[in-house]
């Protein structure tokens, strides 16, 4: 099974308001998941994200594959850096 972390659209018409959710990659898009990570908020100025970091590096760990739009939130939150320092970084 390919798990992706992506993005589910939340919200109303014209007014998008996203969550990040882990699921299968055959899935549709607002359809079913594994776990919500965290919320994403485009609107507002700066963009509000909430994240479940611990959650998130365990999935990413485990094989999980970002999208580009959660891979450059996640990149953003630092949350990428921690995890390529972790998984390259000798022992």
């Amino acid at each position: 099974m390919a798990v992706k972390i992506r993005l589910k659209r939340m919200g109303s018409k014209k007014r998008p308001f996203y969550r990040v959710v882990v699921a299968d990659s055959r899935s549709p898009r607002d359809g079913r998941f594994i776990e919500n990570v965290g919320t994403y908020n485009p609107l507002t100025e700066p963009a509000q994200i909430t994240l479940k970091e611990e959650e998130i590096l365990n999935w990413l760990n485990n094989g999980a594959q970002p999208s580009d739009t959660v891979r450059n939130i996640l990149s953003d939150a630092g949350i990428m850096k921690k995890y390529h320092e972790a998984k390259y970084t000798k022992k």
